[in-house]
């Protein structure tokens, strides 16, 4: 991989991790960046997920790889504002 592939797998998973959010219903507490950091990992685990499946390899833009991306990293992001929610409801 290459610093512009890494570069572009950056951008990519702030973008997920931007749809991911939007995707989830409810107001979600958590900082953007951590949403952002939610959707890098989402890009990454969304590609290999595509490879191992045999749909990541289509010539131009894979909209099954995107889906992918964007439901691994709206189930991030409920994951943590689950977690979240629940952490800060112990607080009181």
């Amino acid at each position: 991989m290459t610093v512009t592939g890494i570069i572009t797998a950056l951008i990519v998973g702030l973008i997920i991790g931007a749809l991911g959010r939007l995707v989830v219903p409810g107001k979600q507490n958590i900082p953007i960046w951590l949403t952002m950091l939610i959707g890098v990992g989402a890009a990454l685990l969304g590609t290999v997920i595509a490879r191992a499946a045999g749909f990541a390899s289509t010539a131009g833009f894979d909209w099954r790889e995107f889906f992918v991306q964007v439901i691994l990293a709206a189930v991030g992001v409920a994951l943590v504002v689950g977690v979240g929610g629940r952490r800060s409801m112990s607080r009181y």
